[in-house]
């Protein structure tokens, strides 16, 4: 910044700021800290854009104070495109930790559950599922076309949901 850029914003500063402090603190509801940041970045602007203040375009005081306006609205309205904080003083609840018993007794009822179905649906799912192939792979190692494996999918995926609900299993 140059001796003559300082000058000048000193000269907007001392002859604007009070009144724009107090045009900016109405814009903000009475919140100093946001009226202060506000008349900052007022003054900012007016230095980035010094062809603003030429005295030919208009008066200075009142491009203050509508840039300070137009900057508060756009505060405002990124404040209100955010997701507000929930502010609590419950603590979230801990996440459940499956311990190996667990994991076991799930293992076993899935199991179950796996042998309850017709072999061809068990066997569509051991392939995709426990196997991890895609449908094309599946489908080369099951002997059936490609939309076969996905609507065999789709029905035992939906039987097993009714074998495990019959198991009192829940989601």
């Amino acid at each position: 910044m140059s001796d003559r850029d300082a000058e000048l914003l000193r000269a907007l500063h001392d002859e604007h700021a009070e009144a724009l402090f107090a045009h900016s603190l109405r814009l903000v509801n009475g919140d100093r800290q946001r009226a202060e940041d506000l008349v900052q970045e007022t003054l900012l602007r007016a230095w980035r854009h010094p062809e603003a203040l030429d005295p030919q375009r208009g008066s200075v005081r009142a491009w203050l104070f509508t840039t300070a306006r137009n900057l508060a609205i756009d505060a405002w309205r990124r404040r209100n495109t955010r997701v507000g904080e929930v502010i609590t003083d419950d603590l979230p609840e801990p996440p459940q930790l499956l311990d190996e018993a667990d994991r076991a007794v799930e293992a076993w009822m899935v199991a179950e559950a796996l042998a309850r179905l017709s072999p061809t649906h068990r066997e569509v799912l051991v392939e995709c599922f426990y196997q991890g192939r895609s449908v094309a792979e599946a489908a080369a190692r099951l002997g059936v076309p490609p939309g076969t494996v996905k609507s065999r999918t789709h029905y035992a995926l939906r039987s097993l949901r009714l074998v495990l609900a019959e198991m009192g299993v829940t989601q």
